[in-house]
């Protein structure tokens, strides 16, 4: 960070590589967390098309879902369920109790007060816990088995999160509503072999509190069914909906 005058501020100065100031430690040690992270859990729990496949069907057989369970974009014969999103759906539906959900919201998330509007949010979502109007909870899901490419589109997913945190940290802050914001994605090619600079903005952005949870890959099996039973048992006790 520099000044008017070109010049580094004096508490932003990180020192030498052998005598770094107490915020050049922090940043090393920040910089060296997230390379452990990465490449010690993230790498090992993102899959490939074939692994999410198996999941997708393992809990298909075990939970009978009535879900909505949608189709990717692709065609011929790479045309096929979208894995993480039914994952995502079957998990979310067997933990939800009898509360609401909107797995495909098709309109803008709306926040009201005394039933008049106070927010909306820029972007829509991939699922609403319980629906889009006054969510407790939101997602968004990135997966992405078929690319053979990092283009522009897949980069710009992790900026659409950013812009959401954005805003709902201003809900938060100016209105007092909190609402949980998690981020799904996968495919072990996609971030890992091709995108690995942004699975580090991925992790900025969680850090940076613009994200509540990131679940990569197989992650979401382990942490998701906890996440739901949380928010549904806060939401029927009273408790804020960021509360764990």
């Amino acid at each position: 960070m520099r000044g008017k005058a070109g010049q580094l501020h004096p508490d932003h100065e990180l020192g030498s590589p052998t005598h770094p100031t107490e915020l050049g430690k922090l940043l090393q040690a920040y910089f060296q967390h997230r390379a452990d992270v990465l490449n010690n859990q993230v790498q090992h729990w993102l899959m490939d098309e074939a692994e999410a496949k198996a999941e997708f069907e393992r809990l298909l057989k075990d939970l009978s879902p009535t879900c909505p369970l949608p189709m990717n974009k692709q065609k011929a014969a790479k045309r096929a369920p979208a894995y993480l999103t039914g994952i995502v759906n079957m998990l979310v539906e067997a933990n939800k109790g009898t509360m609401d959900c909107d797995y495909d919201p098709r309109v803008l998330t709306t926040f009201t007060r005394d039933g008049s509007p106070l927010r909306t949010l820029a972007r829509r979502v991939d699922g609403c816990l319980p629906g889009a109007v006054n969510p407790i909870a939101l997602w968004e899901i990135k997966e992405y088995y078929y690319t053979t490419t990092f283009g522009s589109r897949v980069a710009d997913g992790v900026y659409e999160t950013l812009l959401d945190g954005l805003e709902l940290e201003e809900l938060r802050d100016s209105e007092g509503v909190n609402v949980v914001h998690l981020l799904m994605v996968d495919s072990h090619f996609t971030w890992w072999e091709c995108g690995r600079s942004y699975l580090c903005r991925m992790v900025d952005i969680l850090h940076m509190g613009y994200v509540d949870h990131i679940l990569f890959g197989r992650e979401v099996l382990d942490e998701l069914p906890g996440i739901i039973s949380n928010l549904v048992t806060n939401s029927s006790s009273g408790k804020p909906a960021g509360t764990c």
